[in-house]
């Protein structure tokens, strides 16, 4: 099944919706920034151009979504401070899948335009915001148009469910050889997207072999009411089938190197913990053990819950998330492995 189909993040600005639950989104993004940076005054000192086309790949929604465009504004002002010249005109395009939620990010574009001119006034360029709604693992741009594609959290979901048959060994080969075809198809497009000398800076996912993903406790939470006869093993399987893939640092390099449309020009890793913005006022150990557990729930659920939504009703979505919160206490946090084990590669086109 197409992911785009079912997975999106949840709208609006509620309280189970991904604008005010994601915080790690917003800390990855941040730790990029110096990366990002980088990539820019190369750009833009090897051309000294009037205008640059900045896409960001898998925006999602809330106010992560513009997040990146105005580190790229910041990064440009410093830039061209520094050189004594003229920001560039930055013409910023907004990728995430057809359901996204584009309106929500829309409607925060006045303030984002009076921030600018608070804080930026005459001396930065004009920004121009736009969005530009379709897979990244289609083409999405005119040929040589783009000047720096970035992405942050987006490239680790893949296409579509893979399939794995057998053995533990037969499933990863299945998502190892799924996560290979759309990468490779991601940088086939974008070197075709991009002008020559073009940059991307990208964040995903990567296995540490350490760190635990939220799938982690979730399928022992889903086990767990199999064997109570509260939901059909049958729908567990699909979750099992759940469209993310941490690739090995390795297994990423090497995937640049055979599709050959890039050279790797820097390569990090960071982890940013799942109780990124967690304030704690009781004690773990008294009547709200599980509030780390809870906090949580609220962002896997806000990234997830349309996943789980297109399986069972909502009251069993409802309590496999009541129960993910004492579970992914008890096995991931306890433990210290929960984080995200983050991978940011910067690549110039060919």
């Amino acid at each position: 099944m197409e992911v785009e189909q079912i997975l999106r993040m949840n709208e609006g600005e509620g309280e189970n919706s991904y604008a005010n639950n994601s915080p790690t989104q917003k800390e990855a993004i941040l730790k990029a920034k110096p990366m990002l940076e980088q990539s820019l005054n190369e750009l833009y000192c090897n051309g000294s151009p009037d205008c640059i086309r900045f896409a960001d790949m898998g925006c999602s929604s809330g106010p992560n979504a513009l997040l990146p465009t105005w580190e790229a504004i910041d990064s440009l002002d410093k830039i061209c401070h520094r050189l004594n010249r003229k920001p560039p005109v930055l013409h910023s395009f907004l990728n995430d899948l057809p359901r996204s939620d584009f309106n929500t990010v829309f409607k925060s574009l006045p303030s984002f335009y009076e921030r600018l001119r608070t804080e930026k006034g005459h001396e930065f360029g004009s920004c121009f915001v736009a969005a530009s709604p379709g897979s990244f693992y289609t083409r999405l741009f005119p040929h040589n148009f783009l000047d720096l594609v970035y992405s942050s959290y987006a490239l680790h979901w893949l296409s579509r469910m893979p399939k794995g048959q057998g053995n533990e060994t037969d499933v990863h080969e299945a998502f190892l050889n799924q996560f290979e075809s759309d990468f490779s198809t991601f940088l086939k497009f974008r070197s075709e997207e991009l002008k020559p000398q073009g940059r991307m800076v990208l964040t995903l996912l990567y296995n540490d072999n350490f760190h635990a993903t939220p799938g982690e406790p979730m399928l022992m939470v889903l086990k767990d009411m199999i064997s109570e006869g509260l939901v059909e093993e049958s729908k567990v399987k699909s979750f099992e089938d759940f469209p993310l893939y941490r690739a090995s640092i390795d297994e990423v390099k090497q995937i640049v190197k055979r599709e050959g449309s890039f050279d790797i020009q820097e390569v990090e890793t960071f982890n940013v913990s799942w109780l990124v913005g967690f304030v704690d006022g009781i004690d773990n150990k008294g009547s709200d053990k599980y509030a780390r557990g809870k906090y949580v729930t609220k962002h896997v659920r806000a990234v997830g819950e349309s996943f789980l939504a297109n399986l069972f009703d909502d009251a069993i979505v409802d309590e496999i998330h009541r129960r993910f919160a004492t579970k992914v206490t008890d096995v991931v946090l306890d433990k210290g492995r929960g984080a995200y084990a983050s991978l940011l590669i910067s690549l110039v086109k060919k």
